[in-house]
Formats: structure tokens, sequence, C-alpha cells
């Protein structure tokens, strides 16, 4: 007998040596091996004709081995296995690396089942075959095999083997834990079926079913989870401020320009917040350069202006990802508060123009978390671009500021009360996110929106630049410094490295990374050509054009390994204009304000997502004068052709982040990495209809009490969710 918390090592076929390798994809005991789901299936119930196939496609054929031949590479490093298939429409070659135990399985003559991908051999100028999975037409076996995500040594056909065991015990070791009156409702598959036929499917249906169970289970407990977090967090209590409206419509005037509507309908939601004895826990969500930071100075504004005691007011801490960032906000908002004698204060690992205890905002990066750090009169916490911070840090910020340690001794609560008192939150992205994805992992905040950009700003004209035409794009920069303009130059590395591969590594390129040092942008494998890397590299690219490109011009650096002084320092003279072109990796992606740049120019624009390249474009056509961005691209995939073509169309981040989310999945959308929420191993969000139908559920649920429901409850129990405070 086994139960779910079985080590994997005790189950037949596993052992200790192949246990640990098993570990690798995360698989400890039987029930991290039930809940290991397929990637894909292999249907090889419905093969295609050799004529039908397509380059680039995974496919399955029924084919005849008419020849099969065993050679070597030259060094003999490398075993090749070449094969002629046919079947009634045609012939194609079928090729094989490194597996020479294959010529006792396949002989001439046979008819076998392969699956594999499609490639174009150049030399011969014909389709080839290289086939993954190969299957007798005679077995017994299902004719749709799952095949999972493997590791060096665990194979498809091996984790198959076994999981069929377990399978067969599964009425024994799986309990329904969703209500029957829910699951009959929603027409859903019991849980213990589900595994069964997602592991064992007998036809497509079998497939979709069971996934529609299991993606919904994930989202239903996500939405629990988070409906509960909102719940739990009404239970606490936040200081209710006083709105001077006469303040806010003298601030409103003082600007040097005019809010949106967008702009004071979301101030007016989030003061609204702030009037309540409810902590506020609010997602500001705006495009690049939607006028998000004024918004949120109207809130300090609110909580400055209230009287903590007679002395002093309340404090509010605004937290950005970098220091450039920091020190751009405290320049802009020092401005806008100057008539308004609020303190402002500055607090990062380069600057400390605080002071804690009279400082009514305190700007700053990360330097504010540190533990010794407290503010005594804290009401309000903003984190900017709040995807950036993990979600333990963001915690921190309101549970370790948090309680009643900010109240006067008047103040403080009966202790045996359950509410606390905590500070307001508010939550600034410029990374949109479609609104039901936004429901869904942000299910515990109330949301405002600023979907419309101030009047006057002019498009960016977006242009993908073919490698031929780069000097065309080099000699329009030119003009554009002449007549005053500066340009953004953007890499997605600071330096490269030497790739280190072994011969078996032939079409594997390293990953891009920060961390990769010293530039060397070819190698060698074996005996074949030079491969390169395709990786840009802002060291390279700013040494390039210096000496190569633009001589005549003055050209900076920057990147996150600079000191905080470096960094200042090029950034000052950038604004100051003394600066013709700025080379700079991916740590000016947000908030960075050059009203006379106009030229935003992107080396390897594959390597970055659509929210990315968006925020990167953002940063020019913020002034007066028509302003541009170029995209260079190593890469001609159909993926990457998608998602530039969207950047040329598309000038929304709304809209853009639902291209991003067609295209790429929710896994890869900025600020989702770190919501808190666990990896969604079968459900999508981007399926609109069942992430409504979970929520709904969820609702429900609660409606009725969830004490109800013991098994739901254990269930959730287990769901290991971080919690979270955006």
């Amino acid at each position: 007998m086994i139960k779910l918390k079985t080590p994997i090592q005790y189950l037949s076929g596993v052992g200790p040596k192949m246990a640990k390798k098993l570990q690798r994809l995360g698989i400890e005991n039987v029930r991290d091996l039930l809940f290991y789901f397929p990637w894909r299936y292999d249907d090889f119930s419905q093969p295609q004709k050799i004529k039908q196939l397509r380059i680039g496609q995974e496919a399955i054929i029924k084919a005849k081995i008419l020849q099969i031949k065993l050679s070597r590479t030259r060094r003999k490093w490398m075993s090749i296995i070449e094969a002629i298939l046919a079947d009634d429409s045609g012939e194609i070659k079928a090729i094989w690396f490194n597996q020479p135990f294959l010529m006792k399985i396949l002989k001439p003559g046979d008819e076998w089942l392969f699956a594999g991908r499609v490639n174009w051999d150049f030399k011969n100028k014909s389709k080839t075959i290289t086939p993954s999975q190969y299957e007798n037409p005679q077995t017994q076996e299902p004719m749709i095999l799952p095949i999972y995500s493997e590791t060096e040594g665990l194979t498809s056909k091996y984790l198959r083997k076994i999981i069929k065991p377990v399978i067969a015990q599964i009425d024994k070791l799986i309990k329904e834990f969703l209500p029957d009156n829910l699951r009959l409702q929603e027409k859903l598959l019991e849980l213990k079926s589900a595994l069964k036929k997602i592991h064992c499917p007998q036809n497509q249906q079998d497939i979709s079913k069971a996934r529609e169970r299991l993606a919904f289970d994930e989202l239903f407990l996500i939405s629990l989870k988070l409906l509960i977090n909102k719940k739990e967090l009404l239970k606490n209590s936040a200081t209710a401020f006083k709105i001077d409206t006469k303040l806010l419509k003298a601030f409103v005037n003082n600007l040097p320009f005019k809010l949106t509507n967008a702009q004071r309908k979301s101030a007016w939601e989030i003061i609204k917040d702030l009037s309540h004895p409810v902590p506020m826990n609010r997602l500001l969500e705006g495009d690049v350069g939607s006028g998000k930071t004024v918004v949120a100075a109207m809130a300090v504004l609110v909580a400055a202006k209230n009287k903590y005691n007679a002395n002093s007011n309340w404090q509010s801490v605004w937290l950005a990802p970098t220091e450039i960032l920091a020190n751009q906000h405290f320049q802009n908002i020092y401005k806008l508060f100057k008539k308004f004698q609020i303190r402002v204060g500055l607090l990062t690992s380069a600057n400390q123009k605080a002071d804690l205890k009279k400082d009514d905002l305190i700007i700053g990066t990360h330097a504010l978390l540190q533990k010794n750090i407290s503010f005594p009169r804290l009401a309000l916490i903003i984190v900017d671009e709040q995807h950036r911070f993990g979600v333990k840090q963001r915690a921190h910020l309101r549970q370790g500021y948090g309680g009643q340690a900010h109240l006067r001794k008047s103040e403080i609560r009966n202790p045996k009360s359950e509410r606390n008192i905590i500070p307001h939150l508010l939550s600034l992205t410029a990374t949109p996110i479609p609104r039901t994805l936004a429901l869904s992992i942000y299910g515990d905040l109330n949301l405002s929106i600023i979907d419309e950009m101030p009047p006057g700003r002019q498009k960016v004209i977006t242009r993908v630049v073919n490698p031929e035409n780069r000097k065309k794009a080099y000699d329009f920069i030119q003009g554009q410094v002449k007549q005053g303009r500066q340009v953004f130059v953007i890499c997605p590395l600071i330096e490269i490295q030497n790739a280190n591969l072994s011969d078996a590594s032939i079409g594997v390129r390293p990953n891009a990374s920060d961390k990769v040092q010293n530039d060397n942008s070819k190698f060698k494998i074996g005996q074949n050509k030079l491969f390169d890397i395709d990786r840009k590299s802002a060291v390279e690219e700013y040494e390039k054009l210096s000496k190569n490109i633009f001589p005549d011009l003055k050209i900076g650096l920057l990147h996150g390994r600079l000191k905080s002084k470096e960094k200042s320092a090029a950034m000052k003279k950038f604004q100051q204009g003394k600066i013709n072109i700025l080379v700079s990796t991916a740590v000016v992606e947000v908030g960075i304000d050059i009203p006379n740049a106009t030229v935003m120019m992107i080396e390897g624009a594959e390597r970055f997502g659509l929210a990315q390249l968006h925020q990167f474009r953002g940063r020019v056509g913020r002034g007066k004068f028509q302003s541009y961005c170029f995209l260079f691209s190593q890469s001609w995939s159909k993926e990457t052709k998608q998602r530039l073509s969207a950047m040329i169309s598309c000038h929304n981040g709304f809209a853009l982040a639902e291209k991003d989310l067609q295209i790429r999945g929710p896994g890869e959308l900025a600020g989702i990495r770190q919501s808190g929420l666990p990896d969604l191993k079968m459900a999508s969000l981007s399926d609109i209809i069942l992430v409504k139908r979970a929520r709904k559920s969820a609702e429900e649920i609660l409606k009725n009490n969830l004490e109800k429901y013991p098994q739901l409850k254990e269930k959730l129990e287990e769901f290991k969710t971080e919690r979270h405070w955006e």
C-alpha cells in the first residue's frame, strides 16, 4: 500500500538513484508524481501522411522503414542514425542523434509510428523528421501518450511506467474536496477521474475534461484564498483622514498641466478610501506616462495635512525600485509640494537626505526596508512598480510598520480587540494587466485604472529594423542629434562572457543574464562553424558606438553594476544635455523622464517582453518633438514576429498586455512571477470564462460559510500561497 506522502524512492522501479533525478523535477513523493502533469500529448491514433507534413510542426506519421544506417562524426563523439521512411504518399528521412541502440529495435521492412519535429535539409533541399517518440502500431498500449517535461536520464516513457501502478490505486489515494453540488453545477469530473484521464487518456475529450477540472481547482483555490485575505484585512483598522477639498483644489490648480478625467476619477477613488477607518488596499494601474505619480502625490497630501499630534502630521513612505527613479521622484514631488509646506526626504544607499522623525514623506529604495529603520507616525505606504519587489518585501512594509507601533498611548485600542491598526497601502504599476487577469492575481485589492493619456502626447513611431538597414538607422540618429535631440540605446546585457560549451551543446545558447562578464561574441563547437551568440551587451555597444559609429558624439554608459554615484552622474549629464546618446541596460525601464530624448533604439528586442518594450518606448515622446522607437532583433521566429508586429500596430499598454497574454501566456507577464501565487500547472489565466466561473464559485462558498465544507477547508490549508498585501 502506498500513500500520497510515500517517498518516491519506494515506488516500484524507482529506488534512491532515480529518486534523485525525479527530485530535479520537483517530484519527492507520490502526490508530487500524481500532480506532475503532461505538457502535451502524442496522438498516435491519428497519424498524418508524409506528403502533408509542414516544416516546423510536431507531427506523427505511420511509416515503413525502407533503409536504416548508423554513422559517426569525424571525431566519433556523436553517432547519427539515418533512416528512409515511407507511406503511400511519399518518403522522408528520419534522423536520430546519439541513440545507437535503436539499430537493434528499428529494422528495415518494419512499420512503426513516429512522432517528431519536421525540419528542412538545406543541403539536399528536402524535409526531414527528428523523432522523439516511436511506437509499435500493434501494441496494446493507448494510442494517446502523455509527454512530460524531462531531465537528463528521465524520459516520458519512464514516467508513464512509474505513474501507471499509482493510477491503479488512485481510488484509495484521492479524496474529493469540491462540494458535490458545486461540482455538479459546474459539470466537472471527480478529482480521481480527472487524474486518471490526464495521465491515461483514451481520447481527446478525456484530456479536455481532465484539464478543465484541474484548471478549475487551481483558479478556484486561488480565488478563495484571496477573498479570505481580503476579508481578514477588513478586520484591521486604519487612520480615517479628514478630506480638505479646498486644499486638493488648490493643489490641482497649482499643477503646470491639467489632470485627465481618468486621473481625477482614480484620485477620488483613492481619497475616498483614505477617509474610511478600514485599510486601503488599492492597485493603481496606468500606462507609461499616464500620470500615476501626481495621483499618488494627492494621497500623500491628504495624509500630510492630517494631524498626528499638536506638533506633527501623519507620515507617508514611497518605495521605488531603483535609485534613479527614487531621485527623480524626490526632485519632482519636492517641487509639487513646495508651496504646501510638506517636508520631503530621500533615503537610498547613496543618499540619506531624510529626517525620519520630521519628514512628512520619505521617498526611498530597498534602503527603506532595513530592520533598524522605523517610522513613528506612518499612515500611508506607496509602492511604485510594485511587481519589482518580492512578496515578502511588500508584506514587510505593512507588517513591519503596522500594528500599533505608530499610535500614541491614548489611541492604542483594547489589546483584547482583534482589530489592528495598519497603514493604508497604494501600489502603482505601469505594466498594465488585463482587468480579469488582475482580479485573479490581485483578488484582494481594489483596482483603479488610468486608461487615458495626457493631451498633446504624440504616438511614438515604432519600426522593426532589418540588419541591412542598420546604417540608415544610425544616419537617422545622427540627424536627430544634430537637431539637438538625445537618444537611448538599450541592450539586454551588461557584458558578455565567452561561452565554454561542450561539443554536446550544439544549438544551445546561454541564457541572457546581467551576471555574464567579458565580451567574446563568438564560440567554436567541435569541428563545426562558428556560431554567433546573438547577444548585445551595453559595454560592447558603448565601445562600438563611441569608437566606430559616432566618434564625434558624447556617449554615456549606464548599468546596474555601476556605483550609485556613477549612475547618478550619468543620468544628471543626460538630463542636462551633456550626453547625446545613453547606452543602458533595462535599468532605465521605469520612470526616467527626459523630454528632449526622441529616439529609443533597442538591441536584442526579442529578449524582452512586450510590457518591457513598451516601458522602454515610454522613455521617449515625453516632450513636444516627434519621437521614434527602433527595434533590432537577431531572431525571426514566428513568436518574435508576432510580438514585434504588435509593438508597431499597438500603442496602448492595456491592449499590448492582452497581446502578451495571448502570445506568451500569463506566467511570463511582469508582475505575475512575484505575485505570491503558486505556479499554475494546468490553468491558463487567459481563459477568462473559467476564471470568472472559479471566482463566482469561491464567492458562493464564502457566502454559505466555509466551515460547512471540512474537506475543502482542509484542502485550502494544504494550498500553499504566500499571503501578500498588494
